[in-house]
């Protein structure tokens, strides 16, 4: 007999998973529980906020579970186990689920993956996927294991990454991606009653390891396709920066790619250093000089302001050399 409605639970946090809960109560199933984070201190003044998925859930009356820790909270596990759903979704959730949790739902966890696995296990596939230059990236469901998105392949759909793609509009493309790829394999489901799967080659996985403030410092010797893909993947957060010519901290908003033309005024300039009234910097290794073009930045306890003012205003002058 085929299922007409699924019984489902939500797991998820931030707004890559709103946009698939919201899908959800567009659809015939039944969502009778959300799991999200606990509401946390956030913003400017540190007000504590709830998630966007926790915001959605309450919106339309669903009863939103924040539990801390399924592994020291046994209650919580008991109460999710009482729902009897028969799949629960997992999108970004971000927090660690036990066998107990994996195995209650009849058919187990599906999770919503912004990488086209094994390409990118971990916190950060968006960013780390542009980061290496990637020329695609894409959403993977798949079915959850104990391991790190280690768990069997059931749906893919891939995306490009163009040299205009950053973070901010890949992560809008994939949460939409895995909205429809996930109403896809619920429905499937729903009539067919399982999934077909496809596992892993575990020799072709790259770890996305979480994002740090670290990540966005510019280092001058790399090449100027590399800082630029940085630009794109790291901004807004944790954004991307280097160290001025008096060791102030100088953000940088904004770079053009100009690649290996050539400066013959400053054919023998360090990787780093101020070239042009135009905002040219030095890049790459001494063998292989290239160039890139700052745009905007913002010098430190100062407003984000474009080359030419930051220029006039005596916060970076020709010659400079950052770090």
């Amino acid at each position: 007999m085929s299922l007409k409605k699924l019984r489902i639970a939500f797991m998820g946090t931030p707004d890559f998973a709103a946009v698939a809960l919201g899908a959800l109560f567009d659809s015939a199933h039944d969502i009778v529980a959300v799991y999200s984070q606990p509401p946390r201190p956030k913003g400017r003044g540190n007000k504590v906020q709830k998630s966007a998925v926790h915001l959605l859930a309450e919106l339309h009356g669903i009863p939103v579970h924040t539990p801390k820790s399924f592994k020291k909270e046994p209650d919580a596990v008991k109460v999710f186990e009482d729902l009897n759903v028969d799949v629960a979704i997992v999108a970004a959730y971000g927090l660690l689920l036990p066998p107990s949790i994996l195995n209650a739902p009849k058919y187990g966890c599906l999770n919503i993956h912004g990488s086209l696995l094994p390409r990118w296990r971990g916190a950060a596939p968006i960013q780390r996927a542009i980061l290496a230059g990637d020329d695609e990236t894409g959403i993977t469901i798949m079915q959850m294991d104990k391991g790190l998105d280690t768990g069997a392949m059931i749906l893919k759909e891939s995306l490009p990454i163009t040299d205009e793609t950053n973070a901010s509009s890949l992560h809008d493309s994939l949460a939409a991606s895995g909205a429809k790829l996930t109403l896809k394999a619920l429905d499937i489901l729903a009539e067919a009653g399982h999934l077909e799967s496809e596992a892993q080659d575990d020799a072709l996985a790259n770890y996305a390891s979480m994002l740090s403030r670290d990540d966005g410092r510019i280092d001058w010797s790399n090449g100027a396709a590399f800082i630029e893909r940085q630009m794109r993947a790291l901004t807004p957060w944790p954004g991307v920066w280097c160290m001025d010519q008096n060791g102030k901290r100088l953000k940088i908003h904004a770079v053009e790619f100009l690649g290996a033309e050539q400066n013959s005024a400053f054919d023998a300039s360090h990787a780093g250093m101020v070239m042009s009234k135009k905002g040219v910097v030095s890049c790459g290794a001494d063998t292989a000089r290239e160039y890139l073009k700052i745009t905007k930045l913002q010098p430190e306890n100062a407003k984000a302001m474009d080359f030419a003012s930051a220029l006039n205003g005596g916060y970076i002058k020709i010659g400079d050399q950052l770090r």
